[in-house]
């Protein structure tokens, strides 16, 4: 029997929308013809580099985790950002309340400046889901302003390896995928040696990071490349010796809290 003209239109129609979405889902998530990474077979943020394998994590905490008493706070319990500034030194304008801070427009950096430290780092991304691969739950921790240890909804969320959360940012994934539901807490705890620099301002020893999410390790010791950029490993440069902490925007919606950081000095000798 034949099918009445806008029976048939109406089907064509779901016909073409349903082979989009398919085509949607099986279009590869990545860049093929970005720089090779300078040490191994694939390209910056590669679509076919192979995912990290998914470890479920602890529970997140009910509460903030106190800090050492040797810390340096930088978010903490007070709505208080005056360690905080925007890139252009401008007061910090993120919204802060009940000691948790929502990123806003353009991003934050520390006044104080670092070399060797630890530090902890606790981020919720948004519990509602929206947005898939790069543009769900996307910040960025950036170390010394310029090594960027990513912040992303990596929860049953593919995207390129090198970009999912906890990786060094286009240079490595992380070990594995230690992610949390969508709006849950979770934590970066960072170990981090700075770059060392010839008096000719030659790379003398790159920085060095180690990473634990949700207390899972995801980098161990593990040198930069270079600095942080999107589809390329840039130079070092001298002036990486120290420099700030700093928070993404990405224009999604993520909430920090509960920031410090202490440095990292040799053993005593005496």
């Amino acid at each position: 029997m034949a099918l009445h003209r806008h029976t048939a239109l109406s089907i064509l129609t779901i016909a073409v929308a349903a082979a989009g979405v398919i085509a949607q889902q099986k279009a590869p998530i990545g860049y093929d013809d970005t720089p090779m990474q300078p040490n191994n077979k694939w390209h910056i943020h590669d679509p076919n580099r192979p995912q990290p394998r998914v470890v479920t994590p602890g529970p997140a905490p009910a509460a903030p985790l106190p800090p050492p008493d040797d810390a340096t706070v930088l978010i903490g319990a007070r709505d208080d950002l005056s360690a905080w500034q925007m890139d252009n030194g401008s007061s910090a304008t993120w919204a802060m309340a009940n000691g948790v801070v929502s990123t806003g427009k353009g991003r934050i950096r520390t006044k104080a400046e670092f070399t060797d430290f630890q530090l902890h780092v606790e981020f919720a991304t948004p519990k509602e889901v929206k947005g898939d691969s790069q543009e769900r739950g996307n910040s960025g921790v950036f170390l010394l302003g310029v090594f960027e240890i990513q912040v992303l909804d990596s929860y049953r969320n593919r995207t390129y390896a090198d970009g999912s959360a906890g990786a060094m940012y286009g240079q490595y994934p992380p070990l594995v995928n230690a992610s949390r539901p969508p709006g849950e807490w979770q934590i970066y705890d960072i170990a981090f040696t700075a770059p060392r620099f010839t008096g000719e301002g030659r790379v003398d020893k790159p920085a060095v990071v180690t990473v634990f999410h949700n207390g899972v390790l995801v980098h161990h010791a593990t040198p930069f490349l270079g600095p942080t950029a999107h589809k390329q490993i840039p130079p070092y440069k001298a002036e990486f010796a120290k420099g700030p902490l700093a928070l993404q925007d990405h224009g999604n919606p993520i909430r920090y809290r509960n920031i410090w950081i202490r440095p990292i000095k040799g053993y005593e000798t005496e």
